[in-house]
């Protein structure tokens, strides 16, 4: 890797503070999800948190005839999570008719036993079954059933894993969620969309020019994000289902750093039109840009608080850049960020609790939250070139681009930063993940 970016700033001219990747040139490909076929990840685990609750994942029945190893799959979204540790339950032999030994189980410290099947139906679907039990009050907690097609076999597993998440934290699961990133292998640069776990990337876009931004729709339906195959940063949102995409923003100068409104039907975006970087909000539908601030400085990486009443975003207005935040509408601008003199890419949690950004400190580029009500933040990597935070839509994880061995790869972590997942990606550098909204 020859460059590195670790922030999403207006073009370089105009960018003081910035540094870039150089983009190369070349024709565009405009696509709806194709199958996935270069970005196949595995998931790498590492971390022991405080309380994780001991759950043992019988193989199923059955699943070895099936293109997907549903309890594998399901292990490892909950072992993501941070709240459970697998238990060994390789060499047993249950599924959801078994009446289970739970005394036996509970020997074995599992405090929560999931057993079913996949069984393949004469139509060519597949039946997914399940029953969660509470290995210590000695009952069924849950069942799940669910007949789907081959191909959403791993969604299947994925709405498995939220329905025992939920069962056993009281808290909704983000697992049958999805994640959209950058990557650049070459000149090519391609938008993937995949699970929330890595696996199942299918590309929404492929360009020799760069894409950068990707910002989910508050639906889950369209993604906004910013290309160059005009020579310049030119906005667009795009329907996942279709694949058909409209430009939202090609003014004069510079168009960068999309967020959606809450209300999924403007976006607020730096645009260089007037002079300058600066926030407007711009109607999806179209229409003349408002803008929201005023300043001699750079304003950029708008994102909205959860309720929508604020809007939070970066800018050099003070000398360097730091993170600050106005009503959503426009109006009087507070700092938020005063440890260090370098501070950006905001993530708000849904639940209004977190910000996570980057800081950067005696050139190392690492990952903090902080508590909104206390303004306390901590750093939670021990890696040094991280980038682009974005929460799940639960509020319990995080997923950021970083640098391993040289490498870039995708990274999950908890708020604090105990139990983090690789998922290694193949075939070129990753880049600006963002976490989607639950799927409606």
């Amino acid at each position: 890797m020859n460059s590195v970016l670790r922030i999403t700033f207006p073009p370089v001219s105009s960018r003081p503070f910035a540094v870039v990747r150089r983009f190369a040139c070349g024709l565009f490909i405009l696509m709806g999800l194709q199958s996935p076929a270069q970005a196949q990840f595995r998931v790498e685990v590492t971390g022991v948190g405080l309380t994780q609750v001991p759950v043992a994942v019988v193989p199923f029945k059955g699943e070895d005839a099936s293109l997907q190893k549903i309890s594998a799959i399901v292990i490892a979204d909950l072992e993501r999570s941070g709240q459970f540790r697998a238990i060994e339950a390789k060499g047993d032999s249950l599924d959801e008719s078994s009446r289970p030994d739970l005394p036996q189980w509970r020997q074995r410290n599992a405090d929560a036993l999931v057993a079913g099947s996949v069984t393949r139906l004469a139509d060519g679907r597949y039946d997914v079954r399940a029953r969660l039990w509470d290995v210590v009050g000695g009952q069924l907690r849950g069942e799940f059933k669910e007949a789907v097609v081959a191909t959403d076999l791993r969604l299947a597993a994925h709405r498995l894993a939220d329905q025992l998440y939920e069962k056993l934290t009281g808290e909704k699961g983000v697992f049958a969620t999805r994640i959209a990133y950058v990557t650049k292998s070459g000149t090519r640069y391609t938008l993937w969309v995949a699970d929330s776990d890595g696996e199942g990337a299918q590309a929404a876009l492929a360009s020799p020019e760069p894409i950068i931004s990707p910002s989910w729709s508050p639906t889950g339906s369209h993604l906004a994000y910013v290309s160059f195959e005009s020579r310049k940063p030119v906005i667009y949102v795009h329907e996942l289902a279709s694949g058909k995409r409209q430009v939202t923003a090609n003014f004069r100068g510079s168009n960068s750093a999309p967020t959606w409104a809450p209300d999924g039907k403007s976006l607020v975006a730096t645009l260089s039109r007037d002079g300058g970087s600066q926030l407007f909000q711009i109607d999806v539908q179209g229409g003349s840009p408002r803008r929201l601030a005023q300043s001699n400085g750079i304003d950029t990486e708008p994102t909205f608080a959860s309720n929508g009443s604020k809007l939070y975003f970066v800018s050099d207005r003070g000398g360097s850049p730091q993170i600050y935040r106005m009503p959503a509408a426009g109006g009087a601008v507070e700092r938020v960020t005063f440890n260090g003199t370098y501070n950006i890419s905001p993530s708000l949690s849904p639940d209004g609790r977190w910000m996570a950004y980057v800081t950067r400190t005696g050139g190392q580029f690492k990952l903090q939250v902080m508590d909104l009500s206390t303004g306390q933040s901590n750093a939670i990597t021990e890696t040094s070139a991280d980038e682009k935070p974005s929460f799940a839509p639960n509020s319990k994880l995080l997923v950021y681009a970083t640098q391993i061995q040289g490498r870039e790869a995708l990274m999950t972590t908890t708020l604090d930063g105990k139990i983090k997942a690789r998922l290694a990606g193949q075939g070129g550098d990753i880049r600006e993940p963002d976490w989607g909204p639950f799927r409606q």
